[in-house]
């Protein structure tokens, strides 16, 4: 087993310089205790961004920075889940120090899914590591390669959740997809509700709310408010700051919820609950990868929180 992981770890290892740049670090496992780990922050091209001479991403590279994709772990007493496999799956498994127990996925744009390419025989060649997804993603998946392959030499094991079905993890943590209104082109989209009961009560002593894309909140028949409850965590939509980010490209055709709205409709209630609001999935464009910025300052005044990749919330 000491040699399996070291192998696995080898395999997946960045350069010490690539992991400080990361955000993450150096490896840190999960410490037994229930809860989650921000695995990267970065809408799904992460930034500094292809073909992009921006302010932020020019900063990035003379930096020598990457910003990882958004995902996260969520992290339990008997090992740890990873949602969605980001094209910088690599790191973010090395620096969990082990292989998850399983990978959810939300949908299937580039962001979110094609970390699953690491788990071929190009690769890791994993053997039927668990990928769950909805019945849509997952026909996705076993009709076009390269995920077919994936599927025919049992590297990965796919298994189909549903809408608003509970999927349990361990004793006293599961998992709910919900489905959200997105750009739809060759999946569904879902958000998760990841609940931990602490035995032997019945009643939930935390939540987490991952959400990384949905088109607006006004689109979905369920208001977001009533997930800001005083024992929840949220990782939400953080693609946009405002709408004249990108003059050149049509957000109609790219739609996400402004962060500058979004605080507007969620500060109230999440200051009078209490839940902890953390935006996430932000396009090289957006103003908060400026830390001394006015929109980041508003955001801090607001009471809800920019996510910070590596940072680990125990429930």
């Amino acid at each position: 087993m000491r040699l399996f992981l070291a192998l696995l770890l080898s395999l997946f290892a960045c350069s010490k310089s690539e992991i400080a740049q990361n955000g993450l670090g150096q490896p840190s496992p999960p410490t037994g205790a229930v809860g989650f780990r921000v695995l990267g922050i970065a809408q799904d091209a992460g930034l500094p961004h292809i073909g992009c001479v921006c302010t932020h991403c020019e900063t990035a590279r003379a930096e020598g920075h990457r910003e990882l994709v958004a995902s996260a772990a969520v992290e339990g007493k008997t090992g740890w889940w990873l949602l969605d496999a980001t094209p910088d799956l690599p790191a973010q498994i090395h620096a969990q120090g082990s292989m998850p127990k399983g990978i959810f996925l939300t949908h299937a744009h580039i962001g979110h899914y094609t970390g699953l390419m690491y788990l071929g025989r190009e690769a890791l060649g994993a053997q039927a590591m668990p990928v769950w997804c909805s019945p849509r993603m997952a026909s996705y998946l076993r009709s076009n390669g390269p995920w077919s392959q994936l599927v025919e030499l049992g590297q990965i094991e796919i298994r189909e959740f549903r809408s608003d079905v509970p999927v349990k993890l361990e004793p006293g943590l599961q998992l709910t997809a919900f489905q959200v209104p997105h750009r739809d082109e060759f999946s569904d989209t879902h958000g998760f509700l990841i609940e931990h009961f602490e035995p032997p009560a019945v009643n939930r002593s935390a939540s987490l709310v991952f959400l990384p894309d949905i088109d607006q909140w006004e689109k979905w028949d369920y208001p977001i408010e009533k997930l800001l409850q005083a024992d929840t965590h949220l990782l939400i939509d953080g693609t946009f700051w405002s709408g004249a980010e990108l003059p050149h490209r049509n957000l109609d055709e790219i739609p996400h919820p402004l962060v500058s709205r979004s605080i507007e409709r969620l500060g109230p209630t999440a200051r009078e609950t209490g839940a902890q609001v953390r935006f996430f999935h932000l396009n090289h464009s957006n103003p908060l990868w400026n830390r001394n910025g006015a929109e980041y300052a508003q955001l801090r005044a607001s009471g809800l929180q920019l996510a910070v990749t590596g940072e680990r919330v125990t429930f």
